[in-house]
């Protein structure tokens, strides 16, 4: 009897691996190719924004390079070079020393105007756009709309009315009848009511209420310093404001003390203009870049409130 032969059964080949030089590693997607209109649109964009920046920097370049020129070279060359010698010490110098220093006190007239308005306008804006949010009286529609109201009529129509609204109370030509328009802010008003909504919790207010605060601390101790971006936001908008003002001050005040720094530089402008006195050219020249000072150094020391504030509502 035979016994069957077994087949030997073979294992499986093992997989082929290829070298690793022949690993072909997976390629990552292909980002999609701009369309030629969105590469246009960025362009047009980038060109507009080079061409506000060159708008911007032009006339600061100008006063810059003119206040370090003499009378002389700053009528006898262009106004993008500098002069033969630098004179901007002696001219500065003149500046502060011209008709008895003057300029000194525009510029502490101006800080006043526009400081301390700014300031006390900022303080009653924020209440005010509080009280219209959080508050219910009365008419607080009716009273917000001639706030917004009051935001769309301009300054300088209002200038003419204000004069006459001094004269009966005594405050032409005084300190007064300047400082205290600066006081309103419809402006602000309405954008303390849009931080208050985005900032102001109403849980936190029932709660303060609650544990027994009013509505004066409650305001004061909880809603205030929830709103401070929005208060140097707005202190910023009214300060540049107070402090480029023209036409009031120049409807309102005819006492040379009294003058803003707008308004000192246009009678310097003037009389250069129709007395023919070149020299009072040059200190208008340097006084509008002294002037400007200011104003830089406040963004800087305020921009990060600022920046905070003006993009406030734009992430919930």
């Amino acid at each position: 009897m035979t016994t069957p032969t077994r087949t030997p059964v073979q294992a499986p080949a093992p997989p082929r691996t290829s070298r690793p030089d022949a690993v072909r590693r997976p390629r990552g997607r292909r980002r999609p190719a701009k369309s030629p209109s969105v590469l246009l649109s960025k362009t047009g964009v980038t060109a507009l924004l080079a061409l506000a920046t060159l708008y911007t920097l032009l006339p600061l370049t100008w006063l810059l390079l003119s206040s370090t020129k003499s009378r002389e070279d700053l009528f006898g060359t262009n106004g993008f070079t500098l002069g033969g010698e630098m004179h901007l010490g002696q001219n500065l110098r003149h500046l502060f020393t011209a008709d008895d220093g003057v300029y000194v006190r525009w510029v502490i007239n101006t800080v006043l105007y526009a400081g301390v308005g700014a300031l006390l306008a900022a303080v009653f804006s924020v209440a005010a756009g509080y009280a219209f949010d959080k508050l219910a009286f009365p008419g607080k529609e009716r009273l917000f709309s001639l706030v917004l109201l009051g935001v769309m009529v301009p300054a300088t129509a209002l200038a003419i009315p204000l004069y006459l609204l001094a004269a009966k109370v005594g405050m032409v030509n005084t300190f007064w009848g300047v400082f205290f328009p600066g006081l309103v802010f419809p402006f602000g008003v309405y954008l303390a009511r849009v931080f208050s909504a985005s900032y102001v919790p109403d849980e936190v207010l029932e709660a303060a209420r609650m544990d027994g605060a009013g509505e004066f601390r409650a305001f004061c101790r909880i809603a205030f310093p929830m709103l401070a971006p929005g208060f140097v936001t707005i202190f910023l908008f009214q300060f540049t404001q107070i402090w480029n003002s023209f036409f009031l001050p120049l409807v309102m005040l005819s006492d040379q003390d009294l003058y803003p720094v707008n308004l000192g530089l246009y009678v310097w402008y003037s009389s250069a203009l129709s007395q023919g006195h070149p020299e009072d050219y040059l200190l208008a020249v340097v006084g509008s870049l002294v002037s400007v000072a200011p104003l830089i150094a406040v963004f800087l020391m305020l921009q990060r409130f600022w920046k905070s504030g003006m993009t406030a509502g734009a992430v919930k």
